[in-house]
């Protein structure tokens, strides 16, 4: 099993807004697929590759002792994520989180619900993996 949480976020952006995202994601995705997800379960966290040195991120992957995949713009623009207004075109216009999640999984990954939006809008996260039960 593979489960990995994709993250986008603002520049600004602190770990308690991260962390705020991917719990509403995890939340969200134990409701969807009645079943308990937790951090306990991600394998990586995955995001823009001119993202991946940001401090914040840097700092809930060594909280969570998993591993951040930088996925190149190319690959984020060929992801079948959802559209968003708020996501410059480098980035190929679709939800970031959902992106990155999509491309760390693998081939044949699925999301789990869509992304989820911290109080502060300054970051989301979604999570995606790669078989067809969870876990």
């Amino acid at each position: 099993m593979t489960l990995v949480a994709g993250l986008g976020f603002r520049a600004g952006c602190e770990v308690s807004s991260l962390q705020s995202a991917l719990q509403s994601a995890l939340d969200a995705a134990s409701t969807t697929s009645g079943q308990t997800i937790t951090l306990a379960h991600l394998t990586a966290l995955a995001t823009a590759a001119d993202k991946a040195q940001h401090p914040a991120l840097l700092q809930l992957s060594a909280e969570l002792q998993v591993p951040i995949h930088p996925i190149a713009l190319p690959a984020l623009a060929k992801q079948p994520a959802a559209p968003s207004a708020h996501v410059p075109a480098r980035y190929g216009a679709h939800s970031v989180a959902e992106s990155a999640a999509l491309a760390a999984a693998g081939p044949g990954a699925t999301l789990l619900g869509h992304r989820s939006i911290c109080p502060d809008r300054m970051a989301t996260a979604a999570l995606a993996f790669t078989e067809n039960t969870f876990p």
